[in-house]
Protein backbone atom coordinates (compact mmCIF):
# COMPACT_ATOMS: atom_id res chain seq x y z
CA UNK A 1 0.00 0.00 0.00
CA UNK A 2 1.39 3.40 -0.98
CA UNK A 3 1.93 6.08 1.64
CA UNK A 4 -0.77 8.32 0.14
CA UNK A 5 -3.36 5.52 0.32
CA UNK A 6 -2.30 4.73 3.84
CA UNK A 7 -2.85 8.35 4.86
CA UNK A 8 -6.31 8.31 3.29
CA UNK A 9 -7.29 5.17 5.20
CA UNK A 10 -5.99 6.66 8.43
CA UNK A 11 -8.03 9.81 7.89
CA UNK A 12 -11.13 7.73 7.11
CA UNK A 13 -10.60 5.69 10.29
CA UNK A 14 -10.29 8.87 12.37
CA UNK A 15 -13.47 10.23 10.81
CA UNK A 16 -15.40 7.04 11.62
CA UNK A 17 -14.10 7.07 15.20
CA UNK A 18 -15.18 10.70 15.54
CA UNK A 19 -18.71 9.90 14.36
CA UNK A 20 -18.91 6.95 16.75
CA UNK A 21 -17.76 9.12 19.65
CA UNK A 22 -20.36 11.75 18.80
CA UNK A 23 -23.09 9.13 18.64
CA UNK A 24 -22.31 7.30 21.90
CA UNK A 25 -21.14 10.30 23.94
CA UNK A 26 -23.75 12.78 22.75
CA UNK A 27 -25.32 13.39 26.22
CA UNK A 28 -21.90 14.02 27.76
CA UNK A 29 -20.63 16.17 24.90
CA UNK A 30 -23.73 18.39 24.72
CA UNK A 31 -22.72 20.91 27.44
CA UNK A 32 -19.22 21.13 25.95
CA UNK A 33 -20.72 21.74 22.50
CA UNK A 34 -22.89 24.54 23.92
CA UNK A 35 -19.83 26.05 25.61
CA UNK A 36 -17.78 25.80 22.40
CA UNK A 37 -20.56 27.48 20.43
CA UNK A 38 -20.60 30.43 22.84
CA UNK A 39 -16.80 30.58 22.79
CA UNK A 40 -16.84 30.74 18.98
CA UNK A 41 -19.49 33.46 18.97
CA UNK A 42 -17.77 35.70 21.51
CA UNK A 43 -14.13 35.16 20.54
CA UNK A 44 -14.14 38.24 18.21
CA UNK A 45 -15.43 40.39 21.09
CA UNK A 46 -12.67 39.13 23.38
CA UNK A 47 -10.10 39.81 20.63
CA UNK A 48 -11.40 43.37 20.27
CA UNK A 49 -11.10 43.95 24.02
CA UNK A 50 -7.54 42.65 23.84
CA UNK A 51 -6.78 45.33 21.27
CA UNK A 52 -7.85 47.84 23.92
CA UNK A 53 -4.82 46.72 25.95
CA UNK A 54 -6.65 44.26 28.16
CA UNK A 55 -5.09 40.90 28.91
CA UNK A 56 -6.82 37.83 27.51
CA UNK A 57 -8.03 36.77 30.97
CA UNK A 58 -9.38 40.26 31.70
CA UNK A 59 -11.13 40.45 28.31
CA UNK A 60 -12.71 37.05 28.81
CA UNK A 61 -13.83 38.03 32.31
CA UNK A 62 -15.56 41.15 30.97
CA UNK A 63 -17.34 39.13 28.29
CA UNK A 64 -18.32 36.42 30.79
CA UNK A 65 -19.75 38.87 33.32
CA UNK A 66 -21.66 40.81 30.67
CA UNK A 67 -23.16 37.63 29.19
CA UNK A 68 -24.09 36.36 32.68
CA UNK A 69 -25.92 39.64 33.36
CA UNK A 70 -27.83 39.42 30.07
CA UNK A 71 -28.86 35.80 30.70
CA UNK A 72 -30.01 36.67 34.22
CA UNK A 73 -32.14 39.56 32.96
CA UNK A 74 -33.67 37.32 30.28
CA UNK A 75 -34.58 34.68 32.84
CA UNK A 76 -36.06 37.22 35.26
CA UNK A 77 -37.86 39.53 32.83
CA UNK A 78 -38.31 38.18 29.32
CA UNK A 79 -39.39 34.58 29.93
CA UNK A 80 -42.33 35.45 32.26
CA UNK A 81 -43.44 38.16 29.82
CA UNK A 82 -43.29 35.77 26.85
CA UNK A 83 -45.21 33.19 28.86
CA UNK A 84 -48.02 35.71 29.37
CA UNK A 85 -47.88 36.64 25.68
CA UNK A 86 -48.24 33.00 24.59
CA UNK A 87 -51.15 32.49 26.99
CA UNK A 88 -52.87 35.58 25.58
CA UNK A 89 -52.19 34.41 22.02
CA UNK A 90 -53.73 30.98 22.64
CA UNK A 91 -56.70 32.59 24.38
CA UNK A 92 -57.25 34.83 21.34
CA UNK A 93 -57.16 32.00 18.79
CA UNK A 94 -60.89 31.12 19.11
CA UNK A 95 -61.79 34.75 18.34
CA UNK A 96 -59.45 34.70 15.33
CA UNK A 97 -61.07 31.62 13.83
CA UNK A 98 -64.55 32.91 14.61
CA UNK A 99 -63.68 36.06 12.64
CA UNK A 100 -62.41 33.91 9.77
CA UNK A 101 -65.62 31.85 9.72
CA UNK A 102 -68.08 34.73 10.13
CA UNK A 103 -66.34 37.55 8.27
CA UNK A 104 -63.39 36.52 6.11
CA UNK A 105 -64.86 33.39 4.47
CA UNK A 106 -68.22 35.01 3.57
CA UNK A 107 -66.38 38.05 2.15
CA UNK A 108 -64.13 35.86 0.01
CA UNK A 109 -67.13 33.83 -1.15
CA UNK A 110 -69.06 36.97 -2.10
CA UNK A 111 -66.23 38.74 -3.90
CA UNK A 112 -64.34 35.84 -5.53
CA UNK A 113 -66.89 32.98 -5.30
CA UNK A 114 -64.42 30.88 -3.35
CA UNK A 115 -66.25 28.05 -1.61
CA UNK A 116 -64.30 26.55 1.27
CA UNK A 117 -64.88 25.96 4.94
CA UNK A 118 -62.77 26.69 7.98
CA UNK A 119 -62.60 23.49 10.04
CA UNK A 120 -64.14 23.48 13.48
CA UNK A 121 -61.25 24.36 15.75
CA UNK A 122 -62.93 24.04 19.13
CA UNK A 123 -61.24 20.74 19.88
CA UNK A 124 -57.90 22.13 18.67
CA UNK A 125 -58.30 25.11 21.01
CA UNK A 126 -59.08 22.84 23.93
CA UNK A 127 -55.99 20.74 23.24
CA UNK A 128 -53.74 23.79 22.86
CA UNK A 129 -55.04 25.39 26.04
CA UNK A 130 -54.75 22.19 28.06
CA UNK A 131 -51.21 21.55 26.86
CA UNK A 132 -50.18 25.14 27.52
CA UNK A 133 -51.53 24.88 31.06
CA UNK A 134 -49.51 21.71 31.45
CA UNK A 135 -46.48 23.46 29.98
CA UNK A 136 -46.78 26.12 32.66
CA UNK A 137 -45.97 23.45 35.22
CA UNK A 138 -43.09 21.83 33.35
CA UNK A 139 -40.50 23.10 35.79
CA UNK A 140 -42.44 21.72 38.75
CA UNK A 141 -42.93 18.38 37.01
CA UNK A 142 -39.27 18.08 36.03
CA UNK A 143 -38.05 18.98 39.50
CA UNK A 144 -40.46 16.52 41.07
CA UNK A 145 -39.38 13.80 38.66
CA UNK A 146 -35.64 14.19 39.00
CA UNK A 147 -35.86 14.60 42.77
CA UNK A 148 -36.70 10.91 42.96
CA UNK A 149 -33.14 10.12 42.04
CA UNK A 150 -30.30 11.92 43.75
CA UNK A 151 -27.89 10.81 41.04
CA UNK A 152 -30.09 12.30 38.32
CA UNK A 153 -30.19 15.60 40.20
CA UNK A 154 -26.41 15.66 40.58
CA UNK A 155 -25.87 14.75 36.92
CA UNK A 156 -28.29 17.42 35.68
CA UNK A 157 -26.82 20.15 37.88
CA UNK A 158 -23.26 19.12 36.97
CA UNK A 159 -23.97 19.37 33.24
CA UNK A 160 -25.59 22.75 33.75
CA UNK A 161 -22.57 24.02 35.68
CA UNK A 162 -20.17 22.63 33.05
CA UNK A 163 -21.49 25.05 30.40
CA UNK A 164 -20.34 28.37 31.95
CA UNK A 165 -17.12 26.85 33.32
CA UNK A 166 -16.17 25.25 29.98
CA UNK A 167 -17.21 28.42 28.15
CA UNK A 168 -14.85 30.55 30.25
CA UNK A 169 -11.82 28.32 29.73
CA UNK A 170 -12.53 27.63 26.05
CA UNK A 171 -12.89 31.33 25.35
CA UNK A 172 -9.70 32.12 27.26
CA UNK A 173 -7.67 29.49 25.36
CA UNK A 174 -9.49 29.69 22.01
CA UNK A 175 -6.66 31.26 20.01
CA UNK A 176 -4.11 28.91 21.58
CA UNK A 177 -6.19 25.84 20.69
CA UNK A 178 -6.64 27.00 17.10
CA UNK A 179 -2.88 27.54 16.78
CA UNK A 180 -2.11 24.07 18.18
CA UNK A 181 -4.60 22.42 15.83
CA UNK A 182 -2.96 24.27 12.96
CA UNK A 183 0.47 23.01 14.02
CA UNK A 184 -0.79 19.40 14.14
CA UNK A 185 -1.97 19.43 10.51
CA UNK A 186 0.14 17.36 8.11
CA UNK A 187 2.36 19.77 6.21
CA UNK A 188 1.34 18.32 2.86
CA UNK A 189 -2.32 19.34 3.28
CA UNK A 190 -1.88 22.33 5.61
CA UNK A 191 -2.32 25.05 2.91
CA UNK A 192 -5.50 23.48 1.57
CA UNK A 193 -6.98 22.77 5.01
CA UNK A 194 -6.14 26.28 6.22
CA UNK A 195 -7.83 27.81 3.19
CA UNK A 196 -10.94 25.66 3.59
CA UNK A 197 -11.03 26.41 7.32
CA UNK A 198 -10.94 30.15 6.63
CA UNK A 199 -13.75 29.86 4.09
CA UNK A 200 -15.79 27.73 6.51
CA UNK A 201 -15.31 30.32 9.23
CA UNK A 202 -16.45 33.09 6.89
CA UNK A 203 -19.52 31.12 5.83
CA UNK A 204 -20.44 30.18 9.38
CA UNK A 205 -19.80 33.69 10.67
CA UNK A 206 -22.00 35.15 7.95
CA UNK A 207 -24.93 33.08 9.16
CA UNK A 208 -24.39 32.56 12.88
CA UNK A 209 -22.98 35.93 13.89
CA UNK A 210 -24.45 38.06 11.12
CA UNK A 211 -27.83 36.52 10.44
CA UNK A 212 -28.50 35.81 14.12
CA UNK A 213 -27.91 39.48 14.86
CA UNK A 214 -30.28 40.44 12.03
CA UNK A 215 -32.95 38.05 13.36
CA UNK A 216 -32.76 39.48 16.88
CA UNK A 217 -32.80 43.06 15.61
CA UNK A 218 -35.79 42.40 13.35
CA UNK A 219 -37.63 40.64 16.17
CA UNK A 220 -37.17 43.66 18.43
CA UNK A 221 -38.17 46.10 15.65
CA UNK A 222 -41.33 44.15 14.81
CA UNK A 223 -42.21 43.57 18.49
CA UNK A 224 -41.83 47.24 19.46
CA UNK A 225 -43.62 48.40 16.30
CA UNK A 226 -46.63 46.12 16.79
CA UNK A 227 -46.74 47.04 20.48
CA UNK A 228 -46.81 50.72 19.49
CA UNK A 229 -49.67 49.97 17.08
CA UNK A 230 -51.60 48.62 20.05
CA UNK A 231 -51.90 44.90 19.29
CA UNK A 232 -52.30 42.81 22.43
CA UNK A 233 -50.25 39.94 21.03
CA UNK A 234 -48.05 42.23 18.92
CA UNK A 235 -44.74 41.61 20.76
CA UNK A 236 -45.08 37.84 20.40
CA UNK A 237 -46.00 38.11 16.70
CA UNK A 238 -43.02 40.40 16.13
CA UNK A 239 -40.57 38.08 17.86
CA UNK A 240 -41.86 35.07 15.89
CA UNK A 241 -41.52 36.98 12.61
CA UNK A 242 -37.99 38.05 13.48
CA UNK A 243 -36.78 34.62 14.56
CA UNK A 244 -37.96 32.91 11.36
CA UNK A 245 -36.59 35.65 9.11
CA UNK A 246 -33.50 33.56 8.27
CA UNK A 247 -35.70 32.29 5.42
CA UNK A 248 -36.07 35.31 3.09
CA UNK A 249 -39.53 36.91 3.28
CA UNK A 250 -40.95 34.10 5.41
CA UNK A 251 -40.74 36.15 8.60
CA UNK A 252 -42.30 39.29 7.11
CA UNK A 253 -45.07 37.39 5.29
CA UNK A 254 -45.94 35.37 8.41
CA UNK A 255 -45.84 38.48 10.57
CA UNK A 256 -48.05 40.49 8.19
CA UNK A 257 -50.66 37.72 8.02
CA UNK A 258 -50.78 37.26 11.79
CA UNK A 259 -50.63 40.99 12.47
CA UNK A 260 -53.39 41.85 10.00
CA UNK A 261 -55.70 39.18 11.45
CA UNK A 262 -54.94 40.39 14.99
CA UNK A 263 -55.64 44.00 13.98
CA UNK A 264 -58.92 43.13 12.24
CA UNK A 265 -60.11 41.03 15.17
CA UNK A 266 -59.06 43.55 17.81
CA UNK A 267 -59.97 46.84 16.04
CA UNK A 268 -61.79 45.97 12.82
CA UNK A 269 -60.62 49.03 10.89
CA UNK A 270 -58.28 49.71 7.99
CA UNK A 271 -56.13 52.17 9.94
CA UNK A 272 -54.57 49.55 12.22
CA UNK A 273 -54.14 47.17 9.28
CA UNK A 274 -52.19 49.87 7.43
CA UNK A 275 -50.08 50.51 10.54
CA UNK A 276 -49.24 46.79 10.81
CA UNK A 277 -48.18 46.67 7.16
CA UNK A 278 -46.12 49.84 7.67
CA UNK A 279 -44.24 48.23 10.57
CA UNK A 280 -43.13 45.33 8.39
CA UNK A 281 -42.32 47.56 5.41
CA UNK A 282 -40.06 49.65 7.64
CA UNK A 283 -38.51 46.46 9.02
CA UNK A 284 -37.78 45.17 5.51
CA UNK A 285 -36.21 48.48 4.49
CA UNK A 286 -34.01 48.49 7.59
CA UNK A 287 -33.02 44.89 6.94
CA UNK A 288 -32.07 45.52 3.32
CA UNK A 289 -30.30 48.85 3.68
CA UNK A 290 -28.95 48.88 7.26
CA UNK A 291 -28.90 45.54 9.08
CA UNK A 292 -27.68 43.14 6.39
CA UNK A 293 -24.97 45.44 4.95
CA UNK A 294 -23.60 46.24 8.42
CA UNK A 295 -24.02 42.89 10.20
CA UNK A 296 -23.63 40.36 7.38
CA UNK A 297 -21.82 42.35 4.71
CA UNK A 298 -20.89 40.69 1.43
CA UNK A 299 -20.23 37.26 2.91
CA UNK A 300 -22.13 34.34 1.47
CA UNK A 301 -24.13 32.60 4.19
CA UNK A 302 -25.86 29.25 4.17
CA UNK A 303 -28.87 28.76 1.91
CA UNK A 304 -32.13 28.74 3.94
CA UNK A 305 -33.06 25.27 2.67
CA UNK A 306 -29.62 23.99 3.66
CA UNK A 307 -30.10 25.44 7.15
CA UNK A 308 -33.49 23.77 7.63
CA UNK A 309 -32.26 20.42 6.32
CA UNK A 310 -29.08 20.55 8.42
CA UNK A 311 -30.96 21.25 11.64
CA UNK A 312 -33.56 18.52 11.02
CA UNK A 313 -30.96 15.94 9.94
CA UNK A 314 -28.67 16.74 12.87
CA UNK A 315 -31.49 16.41 15.36
CA UNK A 316 -32.60 13.11 13.85
CA UNK A 317 -29.09 11.60 13.90
CA UNK A 318 -27.56 12.94 17.12
CA UNK A 319 -30.38 14.59 19.07
CA UNK A 320 -29.77 18.00 20.63
CA UNK A 321 -26.04 17.69 20.05
CA UNK A 322 -26.75 17.22 16.34
CA UNK A 323 -28.84 20.40 16.31
CA UNK A 324 -25.93 22.31 17.85
CA UNK A 325 -23.43 20.89 15.36
CA UNK A 326 -25.72 21.17 12.32
CA UNK A 327 -24.71 24.66 11.21
CA UNK A 328 -20.93 24.20 11.65
CA UNK A 329 -21.04 20.91 9.77
CA UNK A 330 -23.27 22.38 7.05
CA UNK A 331 -20.92 25.33 6.56
CA UNK A 332 -17.92 23.02 6.23
CA UNK A 333 -19.78 20.77 3.78
CA UNK A 334 -20.79 23.79 1.72
CA UNK A 335 -17.17 24.92 1.47
CA UNK A 336 -16.03 21.39 0.61
CA UNK A 337 -18.65 21.15 -2.13
CA UNK A 338 -17.46 24.44 -3.62
CA UNK A 339 -13.88 23.17 -3.47
CA UNK A 340 -14.89 19.86 -5.10
CA UNK A 341 -16.70 21.78 -7.85
CA UNK A 342 -13.59 23.89 -8.42
CA UNK A 343 -11.35 20.82 -8.68
CA UNK A 344 -13.83 19.09 -10.97
CA UNK A 345 -13.87 22.01 -13.40
CA UNK A 346 -10.06 21.81 -13.56
CA UNK A 347 -10.00 18.04 -14.02
CA UNK A 348 -9.52 15.95 -17.13
CA UNK A 349 -13.04 14.53 -16.68
CA UNK A 350 -14.66 17.96 -17.08
CA UNK A 351 -12.33 18.95 -19.95
CA UNK A 352 -12.76 15.63 -21.79
CA UNK A 353 -13.72 16.18 -25.42
CA UNK A 354 -12.66 19.81 -25.56
CA UNK A 355 -10.43 20.28 -28.57
CA UNK A 356 -7.88 23.07 -28.58
CA UNK A 357 -8.52 25.47 -31.46
CA UNK A 358 -5.94 25.52 -34.26
CA UNK A 359 -3.46 28.34 -34.36
CA UNK A 360 -5.13 31.39 -35.88
CA UNK A 361 -8.47 29.55 -36.05
CA UNK A 362 -11.63 29.20 -33.98
CA UNK A 363 -13.25 26.35 -32.12
CA UNK A 364 -16.11 24.64 -33.78
CA UNK A 365 -18.80 25.85 -31.39
CA UNK A 366 -17.77 29.52 -31.50
CA UNK A 367 -18.25 29.86 -27.72
CA UNK A 368 -15.60 32.23 -26.30
CA UNK A 369 -15.70 30.51 -22.89
CA UNK A 370 -15.16 27.14 -24.55
CA UNK A 371 -12.29 28.59 -26.56
CA UNK A 372 -10.66 29.94 -23.40
CA UNK A 373 -11.05 26.58 -21.64
CA UNK A 374 -9.66 24.75 -24.66
CA UNK A 375 -6.67 27.06 -24.78
CA UNK A 376 -6.07 26.48 -21.05
CA UNK A 377 -6.24 22.71 -21.50
CA UNK A 378 -3.96 22.85 -24.52
CA UNK A 379 -1.39 24.82 -22.55
CA UNK A 380 -1.01 22.02 -19.98
CA UNK A 381 2.20 20.03 -20.58
CA UNK A 382 1.81 16.50 -21.85
CA UNK A 383 1.46 13.91 -19.11
CA UNK A 384 0.12 16.39 -16.57
CA UNK A 385 -3.56 16.40 -15.65
CA UNK A 386 -5.43 19.71 -15.51
CA UNK A 387 -6.04 19.07 -11.81
CA UNK A 388 -2.32 19.30 -11.20
CA UNK A 389 -2.21 22.82 -12.63
CA UNK A 390 -4.44 24.06 -9.80
CA UNK A 391 -2.12 22.95 -7.03
CA UNK A 392 -0.69 26.41 -6.74
CA UNK A 393 -4.15 27.83 -5.98
CA UNK A 394 -4.66 25.65 -2.98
Amino acid sequence: MSSSNQVRWQMLALFVLLLAALYFLAPVLTPFAVAAMFAYLFDPLADRLERWRLSRSAAVSVVFLALSLVVTLILLLLIPYLSRQVSAFIAALPEWFAWMQNVAVPWLHERFELDFEVPDMQQVFAVLQSHWKEAGGIATTVVAGISKSGFAVISWVARLIVIPVAFFYLLRDWDVMIAKIHDLLPRSIEPTVSRLARESDETLSAFVRGQLSVMIALGLIYAVGLWAVGLGTGPLIGLIAGLISFVPYLGSITGILMGVIAALVQYGDATHVALVVAVFVIGQLLEGYVLVPRLVGEKIGLHPVAVIFAVLAGGELFGFLGVLLALPVASVLMVLLRYANERYRLSALYAHGVVAPPVGGHSGNGDPSAQALAAEVAAIPAGQSPAGSASGKT
